[in-house]
């Protein structure tokens, strides 16, 4: 037990710095062939944070475990809002650019409505529900990057923390090409490696312990490849930036669910997981749904309507993530 739960943890470690070193790489290349920096944050950087979940999903869903594709997706939905949000949320709540977060939104509620209908319709993600779901992507990509060239002023309010004043005054020296190739070749490596050892370790540590697939994906995967998430806010929550976590938040939902579950759907079909039930009832259709819905209506509809986070979102969203894990280990 002691052996898969130690390369599980390297599997964590490897995705988190292979993720690191690919969005480093990418935005070398970039800057040496001077894309725009607007362009960069709005797809490579944005890309890169989902690149755990993306691996993780497509790595599960091609072994042939489309329970951690399906749990991982959904996971890290509610881990996000309900854990990573609700911190910023509780500890430093402020305002938020409701013009900035209006598109995600509903493009998340839209895509999350099709999703769920699939789930509850017909019980199976097709190959088809995948290529919708990955066009949902490209065209939320598409909009986002010409708003971004529109509206340089706001595209650079949702990138990363501005650096200091003093630091921000010294001239940037560009990555060498040979050196942005290597990180991004090696930052490739390290995601695969990485995610495989979650895969096969995540499902040696679920056997072991008499669980579903399912659980383990929804909790510690879910936490695990939310890591470059959770980073973010408390980086973004030092420098006083708490819209940008929001910000940040909401974009890797939309994208595990159009992007992560769109392309392990698409790579391998899978059927709605049944390994936990409520009395006759699929407990994902019970409770993992609803709660995806929940805790993204509690995050974002008062952020829309009042334009801040409130210290109350963030708690209520970290009770009810402690009563969905309670709920997925010990009932």
């Amino acid at each position: 037990m002691l052996v898969p739960v130690l390369w599980f943890a390297l599997g964590l470690v490897l995705l988190i710095k292979g993720g690191d070193w690919f969005v480093d790489g990418a935005v070398g290349i970039a800057e040496r062939f001077h894309v725009p920096e607007i362009l960069i944050g709005a797809t490579v950087v944005s890309i890169g944070t989902t690149l755990p979940e993306v691996m993780v999903s497509a790595t599960s869903a091609v072994g042939g475990h489309g329970e951690i594709a399906y749990g991982n997706a959904i996971g890290s939905v509610i881990c996000n809002t309900a854990l990573i949000a609700a911190l910023t949320a509780a500890i430093r709540p402020g305002k938020v650019e409701k013009d900035s977060l209006r598109i995600p939104v509903l493009f998340f509620f839209g895509a999350a409505i099709f999703y769920a209908g699939v789930a509850y319709l017909t019980g199976y993600f097709s190959r088809a529900v995948g290529a919708a779901l990955l066009l949902i992507f490209a065209v939320y990509m598409v909009i986002t990057v010409r708003k971004a060239l529109r509206s340089p002023a706001s595209a650079l309010s949702e990138s990363p923390a501005p650096e200091t004043p003093a630091k921000a005054e010294e001239p940037e020296k560009e990555m060498p090409l040979p050196k942005s190739i290597l990180l991004l070749v090696i930052g490739a490596a390290l995601i695969a490696w990485g995610a495989n050892l979650l895969v096969d370790n995540g499902t040696l540590i679920a056997t072991a312990l008499g669980v579903p697939e399912t659980v383990i994906a929804l909790t510690f995967v879910a936490l695990g490849t939310s890591l470059p998430e959770l980073v973010t806010a408390i980086t973004s929550l030092v420098h006083g930036h708490s819209a940008l976590s929001l910000g940040n938040v909401i974009g890797a939902n939309l994208f595990n669910l159009v992007l992560v579950s769109g392309l392990a759907t698409f790579l391998s079909p899978f059927a709605l997981p049944s390994g936990k039930t409520i009395g006759s009832y699929n407990a994902s259709l019970a409770v993992d749904m609803p709660v995806m819905f929940l805790v993204m209506g509690i995050l974002t509809i008062p952020a829309l309507k009042q334009g801040k986070l409130s210290r109350w979102q963030g708690i209520t969203l970290l009770i009810i993530y402690a009563a969905f894990c309670a709920f997925q280990f010990f009932l």
